[in-house]
């Protein structure tokens, strides 16, 4: 029914809305609701990328965005600085979540003396500082300047397998791959030492997403980030790591008791031949958001499907769900239907744990329908993003 992880959550949650439970019921619990995921998705959080002229800030905005080069929302790159203010990149799965392509420190424009004031640097929530070689002085004083300000910042070693190739051709006998990561990552310490508190971590990483630290850093910055801003940036990241998809998951279930509150308690309709009353419109909302947030979508699954080198149709295979062929008014409406008995089971199982939820027992068939439905949709969703994971992996990657 539900695992203990998830009943405690949701008793948590319950426990936040108990005085409307008891004073206003499930319609008073729903426009709570409503408020409160309208301010959740219009949480915005703004990422600084930063570093000298020539770094790959550019190529690193279009890669955490899963873009490529040469797309319409694609940052400009190029051999020379491209950059001459800062410009904003918002993430395709959350446009709320923005990358700021800021201009390189140290060029002709942007001295580092005047830098943080001309890219407006109280705006922004964080800062990655990167280097394509070792980390310089404008670097250090930049991160002084974030620490002075309360702000988190995070060093980035670019183009690594430009310099593992390298390595590879001059040391044809004794390459060892481990080895010079070592090497280049102790070289990137020993540059930031001059920093207060310690030298931080550093993250080495190609343009490519599945190599390297990549993974490391989306996953660190996840962690650091405040609750409500962790989720936003969850969402806005492509689907790339079992890691990531798995917190995703655990993002939109979240969600889920509120939405089906939402969609019992405002603007609800009956469903004819069942005793269930909802708003279908907030359930299809919410499923391609799932879709979405996962990364099943056309243009998601063929952007895999050329990082691995695989056809795009073998990725595709392995999706099972019936919601990657239609999500329609129609679709829930029978997928509705079939939930209707794990509601009540829902229900009767809530009722006899989590005494507020007495409170809401009038519309608790509607309720436990919704949310059993929304549960076994995301349960199948998340399965056939993790199979399309593992598919991609099986390509030798």
């Amino acid at each position: 029914m539900a695992d203990e992880e998830e009943f405690t959550d949701l008793k948590e949650e319950f426990e936040k809305f108990k005085d409307e439970f008891e004073s206003g019921g499930l319609a008073a619990v729903a426009s709570k609701i409503k408020s409160h995921l309208e301010d959740m998705d219009n949480v915005q959080l703004n990422i600084a990328i930063t570093g000298e002229s020539g770094s790959g800030k550019s190529t690193f905005v279009n890669c955490i965005r899963g873009l490529g080069a040469e797309e319409k929302e694609s940052a400009k790159t190029g051999v020379v600085e491209e950059t001459m203010e800062p410009t904003m990149y918002p993430c395709p799965k959350n446009p709320n979540v923005r990358f700021w392509d800021l201009p390189g420190i140290g060029t002709s424009n942007f001295q580092a003396d005047q830098y943080l004031e001309k890219v407006r640097f109280d705006q922004y929530d964080f800062f990655i500082i990167i280097a394509s070689m070792r980390f310089k002085e404008n670097d250090i004083t930049l991160a002084r300047a974030v620490q002075k300000m309360g702000k988190k910042f995070y060093f980035v070693r670019s183009m690594i397998d430009r310099d593992i190739d390298a390595a590879s051709k001059r040391r044809k006998n004794n390459f060892n791959e481990k080895k010079i990561l070592e090497e280049i990552r102790q070289n990137c310490v020993d540059c930031l030492q001059k920093l207060e508190g310690g030298s931080p971590s550093v993250f080495l990483i190609s343009f490519e997403p599945l190599l390297y630290d990549f993974q490391k850093l989306e996953e660190t910055l996840e962690k650091e980030l405040p609750k409500h801003k962790k989720d936003a940036f969850l969402q806005a990241l492509p689907n790339i790591s079992l890691q990531i998809s798995e917190g995703k998951r655990k993002v939109l279930r979240a969600r889920i008791w509120k939405l089906a509150a939402l969609s019992c308690g405002v603007a609800a309709v009956p469903i004819p031949g069942l005793s269930v009353v909802c708003d279908v419109a907030i359930l299809v909302r919410e499923l391609r958001l799932y879709y979405n947030t996962f990364s099943l979508d056309d243009e998601s699954l063929q952007s895999l499907a050329q990082r691995v080198d695989k056809p795009v149709e073998d990725l595709k295979s392995v999706i099972k769900s019936p919601l990657a062929k239609e999500i329609s008014s129609d679709v829930v409406l029978k997928l509705l239907m079939k939930a209707a008995g794990g509601g009540l089971m829902v229900v009767e199982y809530w009722v006899s744990t989590i005494p507020i939820f007495g409170s809401i027992a009038a519309g608790g068939i509607s309720f436990g329908t919704t949310y059993y439905m929304l549960k076994s949709c995301l349960e199948e969703l998340a399965e056939d993003a993790k199979n399309v994971l593992t598919r991609a992996v099986e390509s030798g990657v």
